[in-house]
C-alpha cells in the first residue's frame, strides 16, 4: 500500500525511493552456494549465525501494535488480543503474528529522543546519535564484516526495499565500501547479472582471466580499500549471474507463494527466506510507509494485513526448518506515534515512548521488556535506548558490543560505550 499522506520531509521521500547506484562502490562477500534442505539447516546454522531485519519506514504506530491501550482517549479504535503467552495482549490487527509470540519478545519501553525521520533512522541503524564529522556502520555493515566467514553464498548485507535498487557504501562508513549494501528494489534481482546473449561463456571466461591479471598487477603497488572494493564486486558479480534464481520466487511452488501473499510485502518476506536459506548474512526487508500524520486507523488496518501474513509466515518458516534458533530476528522503525490523535485522525511523529519487537537467536521467548503508562505517553518501568537495543542485536548473535575497531590508528568500540545491553531479553 502507498501511504500519501506523509510528512513529506526530505528524508522520508528518499527512504522511499531507494537508493541507486552502480556496482563500482561496493565489494560484497564472495561465494554463492546451493539450497539446503530442512534437516541439514540446523546443523549447518549452529556455527554460522544471521539476521534479519524488518523496517517499517516511516514510524509504525506502538498503539496499532505491541503496546496497545484500548478503551482510553489515546488508544484508538482497536481492541486488544491475547496471544500464545498467557498475559501478554498487542493489538487485534495481528492474530497471526500473536501465535508466536512465545518465540517473541517486546520492548515497551523505548525512549530515544528523536522525531526526525533521517535521525531516527541513523541511530537505529547504528545505535549511536548522528554527530559531525563521525560515521558509524550500520547493523547491517557490522554483520556482514563480523558474522560473515568469507565463504557465504551471497553478500553480506541484502536490503529488500521498495523503489529504486542498487549498491551503498555509506553504510559501513569506517569499515570500508566493501560492506556496504546491495539493495534489491522491490525484490528484483541485481541489475546487469544476466550475461549478454552475444557473449559465449568461453569469451566471458577468457575476459574475466584478463581482468584478474590486469587487478593482480596494479594491487601490488596500490592496493587500497577502494580497489580491493572493485575486485570483490566484479567476482561477486560473476558469482551473482551464475546463481540469478535465487533472487526469483517465482520458482517456489504457487501455494508457498500463496501463504505469503499476493502483495509485495508477501513476495519480500518469501524472497528474504530464500536468501537466509542460501545462508546470507544480514537480509533487511522494509515494508513502507508507515508515516501516519492523517488515517493512522485506515492505514494501519491495511498496512497492517500485509505485515501480518508475511511476517508470521516467515516466522513459521524459518522455525519449522531449523533456522530461527540462528537467526535474530528485529522488526523496528525510526521512531514510533504520538499517543494524541490528531484532528486528521492520524498519530505524527514520536520517539519518547514506543515498542519494538524481537525473535530467534539468542532471544528470551516469551518475554516483555518495559512499561509505559495507561495512556501510553511515557515509559514507567525500564527505559532503553537505540544504544541499549544495539548492544543487545550484538550480544544476541555471539559478538561482543566492546570489542574495538582501529580507525587511522585509533580505537572506535564496535556499540556505543555510553550503553549496555538488555540483559532481561538474552536466552
Amino acid at each position: 500500500m502507498r501511504c500519501d499522506y506523509s510528512c513529506r520531509s526530505d528524508d522520508h521521500v528518499l527512504s522511499r525511493r531507494g537508493f541507486l547506484g552502480g556496482l563500482a562502490g561496493l565489494g560484497l562477500a564472495s561465494g554463492f552456494g546451493s539450497f539446503v534442505n530442512p534437516s541439514a539447516a540446523a546443523a549447518m546454522a549452529k556455527g554460522q549465525k544471521q539476521m534479519l531485519v524488518i523496517w517499517l519506514a516511516g514510524g509504525s504506530s506502538q498503539l496499532e501494535t505491541w503496546d496497545p491501550k484500548p478503551k482510553t482517549e489515546t488508544g484508538g479504535p482497536f481492541r486488544a488480543i491475547d496471544t500464545s503467552v498467557p498475559g501478554i495482549q498487542i493489538c487485534e490487527l495481528l492474530p497471526q503474528t500473536a501465535r508466536h509470540m512465545h518465540r517473541m519478545a517486546l520492548v515497551r519501553g523505548v525512549n530515544t529522543h528523536e522525531n526526525d525521520h533521517g535521525k531516527g533512522q541513523y541511530l537505529m541503524h547504528t545505535g549511536r546519535a548522528q554527530a559531525p564529522g563521525a560515521e558509524f556502520p550500520h547493523l547491517g555493515s557490522l554483520a556482514a564484516r563480523f558474522l560473515a566467514k568469507g565463504t557465504e553464498p551471497l553478500p553480506g548485507y541484502i536490503h529488500i526495499t521498495p523503489g529504486g535498487g542498487g549498491v551503498g557504501g555509506k553504510e559501513a562508513a569506517y569499515l570500508g565500501p566493501k560492506y556496504g549494501a546491495l539493495y534489491l528494489g522491490n525484490g528484483a534481482p541485481p541489475a546487469n547479472t544476466a550475461r549478454a546473449g552475444s557473449t559465449t561463456p568461453a569469451s566471458d571466461a577468457s575476459r574475466h582471466d584478463l581482468r584478474r591479471h590486469m587487478n593482480d598487477r596494479f594491487a601490488n603497488r596500490r592496493r587500497t580499500a577502494e580497489t580491493e572494493a572493485y575486485t570483490t564486486t566484479y567476482e561477486q558479480a560473476l558469482q551473482l549471474m551464475e546463481r540469478r534464481e535465487v533472487f526469483d520466487v517465482t520458482r517456489e511452488p504457487a501455494r508457498e507463494q500463496e501463504r505469503y501473499g499476493s502483495h509485495d510485502f508477501g513476495r519480500h518476506c518469501l524472497l528474504a527466506r530464500r536468501l537466509l536459506e542460501s545462508d546470507a548474512t544480514f537480509v533487511q526487508v522494509t515494508h513502507s510507509n508507515y508515516d501516519t500524520h492523517n488515517e493512522n486507523f485506515a492505514f494501519h488496518l491495511e498496512q497492517l494485513g500485509e505485515f501480518d501474513q508475511g511476517f508470521s509466515t516467515l516466522l513459521d518458516d524459518l522455525a519449522q526448518r531449523g533456522r530461527l534458533d540462528s537467526t535474530l530476528v528485529v522488526v523496528m522503525s525510526e521512531f514510533g506515534r504520538t499517543p494524541t490523535i490528531n484532528y486528521l485522525y492520524g498519530r505524527d511523529h514520536w520517539g519518547t515512548a514506543w515498542s519494538i519487537a524481537l525473535a530467534g537467536c539468542g532471544i528470551k521467548g516469551g518475554t516483555v521488556v518495559g512499561k509505559t503508562n495507561a495512556k501510553g505517553t511515557e515509559v514507567v518501568d525500564r527505559q532503553v535506548g537505540a544504544g541499549h537495543l544495539f548492544h543487545t542485536y550484538l550480544k544476541a548473535v555471539g559478538l561482543d558490543p566492546k570489542d574495538d575497531y582501529e580507525v587511522d590508528g585509533r580505537s572506535v568500540q564496535i556499540a556505543d560505550p555510553t550503553a549496555s545491553p538488555i540483559t532481561e531479553l538474552l536466552a
